[in-house]
This record gives structure tokens, sequence and C-alpha cells, in this order.
């Protein structure tokens, strides 16, 4: 019986659940959404949300413990300058786990977690996407018509 047994072991043992943990964390904070398991995102929730409290803290000792937990730097300051800010009104319930199917190679149950009212950032980032592949697109038709000018200049001049 499990009575008094909080939290899910995910098939791990406690460094490399820990390990686990903390990666998708850091994750979550710097890219605003995350896919994984559905039993990860469960897990990962409520470690994210206190991560969250911290930031909305905003002291010294919150950006230590902070510090202490999630892998980068680049993640605590985008905690503490970008994330936190954006729920300063809000009680608690800073995430959305979408379930999105089931995963080709072995069925497991895959869930997107995302931070709730980062639809903006997510669409910007899309955006930006879009545009460099736009240009990466047009350099390479670029590339391809200026080889296929000197091939004709060089067939032309193998000819005279």
């Amino acid at each position: 019986m499990r009575h008094r047994n909080a939290g899910t072991k995910l098939g791990r043992n406690t460094s490399h659940r820990r390990a686990l943990l903390r990666n998708l964390v850091t994750s979550i904070l710097i890219e605003d959404r995350c896919t994984t398991t559905l039993a990860k995102a469960k897990a990962v929730r409520p470690l994210v949300e206190k991560m969250i409290t911290l930031g909305k803290k905003g002291d010294l000792h919150s950006r230590r413990q902070a510090l202490s937990f999630l892998m980068t730097d680049d993640s605590v300051t985008r905690l503490f300058e970008v994330v936190a800010p954006r729920y300063g009104d809000r009680q608690g319930g800073y995430l959305r786990i979408i379930r999105a199917g089931f995963r080709q190679g072995d069925g497991g149950e895959t869930a997107i977690i995302e931070l709730l009212g980062a639809e903006k950032q997510i669409e910007e980032k899309r955006e930006k996407r879009t545009e460099l592949k736009a240009k990466k697109r047009a350099e390479m038709e670029k590339v391809l018509e200026e080889q296929k000018a000197n091939e004709g200049d060089g067939s032309d001049e193998k000819a005279a």
C-alpha cells in the first residue's frame, strides 16, 4: 500500500528523477511550453508553480532558492524578470496541461504543459521561425539559380 507516500517515482531512482524534474522545470520556464508524458507533466506541475511563487516574492533569498534548483542562470533571470510578473495578481494555477495523444513508438500518453498567458510569446516565436525559414528558402533558391547560371556558362565555354 502507498499510504502517505507522496509523489510518483516515474520508474527512476531518486537522483535521476530529481535531475529529470529539474530539467523539465528549467525547460518550461525558458520555452513557456514543453511536450512530455502525462505522468511527468503531472509530476512537474507543483515544482513549476513553486518556482513561480518564488519569482513573485522577488527577494534575494527566493532568487538563491531558485538558483539552487534550476539548471541555468538564464532560467532564473527569465523567471524573475519575465514569467513571475505575468502572474502578479494570480494565486496559483499558472500551468495548463493538454493531452496530446499517444506516442508512436511505445504508446505512451503525451501531454503539452504550458504556462498560461504565454500565447503571445509563443506566437511571436512561431512568426520569427517562419520568417527565418522564408529567408533561408530564398537564399537557397538564389544559390541554386546562380549554380544553374554558372553551369550554363561553363557549357557554352566548352562548346566554343
